[in-house]
């Protein structure tokens, strides 16, 4: 049985930070793989 690619989306698990591993908030067409708390420590 085919899934629908709704159905595929839904069930992926949340993107989480390479650094510290918390739950990114994701936005549409993002591809940050680190959590905004990480980014503020690399341009500090």
């Amino acid at each position: 049985m085919i899934q629908k690619s709704t159905e595929f989306f839904r069930n992926l698990p949340p993107k989480t930070c390479v650094d510290c591993g918390k739950k990114i908030r994701e936005q549409h067409e993002s591809y940050m793989n680190q959590c905004e708390h990480c980014l503020s420590k690399v341009y500090e």
